[in-house]
This record gives structure tokens, sequence and C-alpha cells, in this order.
């Protein structure tokens, strides 16, 4: 897999989150370049499993989906006629 790139606006929200997180949760301030290195390591050895679980959604959200079209063609289907028996 190639490496998840994201636009700078995108880093720069993400690095602004992780710094406020600390200061709120752990009471310790983050400097931006540990904000950064610590978002680079989150991406890179997590990010991953996030991806990955996002397609395997979207891969049964789409299946859910296709599952319902097929059903919908099926009531299209007109009854073939039954040939009429001869006594």
């Amino acid at each position: 897999m190639s490496v998840i790139a994201l636009e700078k606006a995108s880093l720069e929200m993400l690095e602004r989150r992780l710094k406020e997180y600390f200061v709120k949760e752990l009471d310790y301030e983050l400097g931006q370049f540990q904000a950064q290195f610590l978002l680079d390591f989150i991406s890179q050895e997590m990010g991953a499993y996030f991806y990955n679980q996002g397609v395997r959604d979207a891969q049964a959200m789409l299946s859910s989906r296709v599952d319902d079209l097929i059903l919908a063609f099926d009531e299209l289907e007109k009854m073939e006629p039954r040939p009429v028996s001869t006594l």
C-alpha cells in the first residue's frame, strides 16, 4: 500500500487537535515538532488499520446495496406462463 498523504490543512488541524488533547487530558503541552512527529508515528504505525477498516466497511455497504439491487431486479422479472395441461 502506498503512503496516505493528507492535505496540509488536514495535517495542521490534526496536529492542533493532538496538542489540544494533550493539554486537556494529560496537562502536557506538545510543541509543534512533537505534535508532527506523534502524528507521523500514529499515521505510519496505526493508519493502515483504520484505513483497512474503512475499506471493509465500504465493501460491506456496497455489497448490501448490490444485494438490494439484485432483489429489486428479481421483483421486476415477469412470471413465465405455465403450460396448460391437457387431460
